[in-house]
């Protein structure tokens, strides 16, 4: 503008509210016309993989119906079996020139017994859909940078795909990881996870006759009761937010006998990886206990889980502008800034925000009449529905404005990365 005869302009500094909610809004229309394009050809993709439940790294209809959808997309360099995996997969698309590195992680495997009970097939579609709008905003807007889709194997259970993944070095160089998870209560950017860790224990007595020489056994099964009551006292001093669980595998073999052989698993969730640790070294002493109370020898396997998340709240920012600037809001609201959505569950998702500025953005998709929740059979038939996958596009949307922020804004990703920092500093 011209005051006094000088031109004015604004520097990046100045731009006002309004200003970026125009901005937002022209690279929204870009995004949703976009992806509206996509529906028809990603409903049936979606349907398909849900239709098709496999069990974590053995995803090979979803590895292989994916691949192909992604390599019919204009741009895409596509990786099958990636990483040592054979149903991992990567989808890398380049403007050719130097940028920003945002990533996008499609899950692809069910539950036994359950199928997609946990919406595994939502959370691959609004990957997909949000990587491949985010690559066209960026060669019509001429943006500079790379786009990548990481096919992430066995995220239920133990296995943790995302994690094999990180080891062998696929995140080098990516700047910032995007996922989101269905549910039925939360719609939020902001997530916390629990951290886990599983201890598999075995006692190892010495048998003898219970009737005619008790005194010559060494009761394994005395020692796992032991360590399971001793667990049960601990919980009356755990904070809230520890969970400990625990059964018994083996309870001996017959009951007239000192058993030579016990053995019980035991997971155990906190807050945060440090707690988990603090939270273990106590479970482990209520297992030495048990051999030390028996004379019975106790062995631990320990099988890492995975850590808690820990959400970076400028990109939590940029998900929440887009997210309620599209039109018909969906209920519950998404919490104020700053506030975390706590959610009790564990995903190999919480391994790669200790590695990189991460959102995992729980959504809500419309409930059946018993408001089942994830890993029940009614979520299993609720995460197959056309209002779950509808849902489902509007957080790819979201996601992909998320991304195209990052890769336009020069110094909005310095700002996620020293946020991130921050986090890591004030957990450590």
């Amino acid at each position: 503008m011209e005051v006094d005869d000088f031109i004015i302009v604004s520097s990046e500094e100045d731009l006002t509210d309004l200003d970026y909610r125009n901005m937002a809004d022209n690279i929204l229309t870009d995004i949703d016309m976009l992806i509206e394009e996509l529906r028809e050809t990603l409903w049936p993709l979606n349907r398909f993989i849900h239709k098709n439940p496999e069990l974590a790294f053995k995803e090979y209809k979803a590895h292989d119906s994916l691949t192909e959808f992604m390599r019919k997309q204009e741009g895409w360099k596509v990786t099958s079996s990636a990483y040592g995996m054979e149903t991992a997969w990567v989808a890398t698309y380049d403007s050719g020139q130097a940028g920003p590195v945002v990533s996008f992680n499609a899950e692809m495997d069910a539950l036994p017994n359950l199928g997609h009970a946990c919406g595994h097939n939502l959370i691959a579609i609004a990957s997909v859909a949000a990587s491949l709008a985010t690559a066209r905003v960026m060669k019509r807007r001429n943006l500079t940078g790379k786009v990548i889709v990481f096919g992430t194997p066995g995220e239920e259970g133990t296995g943790g795909g995302k994690i094999r993944l990180l080891e062998a070095g696929a995140f080098e160089g990516v700047d910032i990881s995007l996922i989101s998870h269905p549910g039925i209560f939360n719609n939020s950017p902001f997530v916390r996870t629990t951290a886990f860790v599983r201890l598999e224990v075995e006692y190892h007595g010495r048998a003898a006759h219970a009737a005619n020489s008790p005194w010559l056994g060494i009761n394994a099964l005395d020692a796992l009761v032991i360590c399971y009551n001793a667990i049960s006292a601990l919980r009356q001093q755990t904070m809230p937010s520890d969970v400990i669980g625990m059964n018994i595998t083996n309870g001996g073999a017959a009951p007239n006998i000192i058993h030579a052989f016990a053995a019980g698993a035991i997971v155990i969730r906190a807050a945060s990886t440090h707690r988990l640790q603090e939270l273990q070294e106590k479970v482990l002493s209520c297992v030495q206990a048990g051999a030390v109370a028996t004379g019975a020898e106790e062995k631990v396997k320990v099988i890492k889980g995975y850590a808690d998340h820990v959400p970076n709240r400028v990109l939590a920012r940029s998900y929440t502008k887009y997210w309620k600037l599209m039109p018909g809001v969906p209920d519950p609201p998404i919490p104020p800034e700053g506030q975390v959505t706590w959610v009790k569950a564990s995903t190999d998702q919480g391994n790669i925000s200790y590695a990189l500025p991460s959102v995992n953005a729980s959504f809500a998709i419309p409930p059946g009449p018993n408001r089942g929740p994830p890993h029940s059979p009614e979520f299993e038939k609720i995460s197959g529905t056309k209002d779950a996958f509808e849902r489902s596009l509007r957080v790819a949307k979201a996601l992909a404005g998320t991304a195209v922020d990052v890769i336009s804004e020069p110094r909005l990703l310095d700002e996620v990365k020293r946020q991130w920092k921050r986090d890591m500093n004030d957990i450590s």
